[in-house]
């Protein structure tokens, strides 16, 4: 399932970097894409494993950028 998330208070171009290479190491990622200038992450996860996933890259992206808030 590829879908995309809005993301606030996203504060620099290398957090958005570090935030893409924490993601995709997950289980159940296929592919992600952090950016930065678009605020914005498009990530593929396998079928059936959306919600496991999603806490997982929440909980990553918050301890990369505290202040960082992804819209599920």
């Amino acid at each position: 399932m590829k879908k995309t998330y809005r993301l606030e208070d996203l504060d620099c171009a290398n957090c958005a970097a570090l935030m893409e290479e924490g993601i995709r190491g997950l289980d159940g990622v296929r592919e992600v894409s952090v950016s930065f200038l678009t605020q914005k992450m498009v990530i593929d996860i396998e079928d059936g494993r959306e919600n496991e996933v999603m806490k997982r890259v929440v909980k990553l992206c918050r301890r990369i950028e505290p202040d960082c808030r992804v819209c599920l």
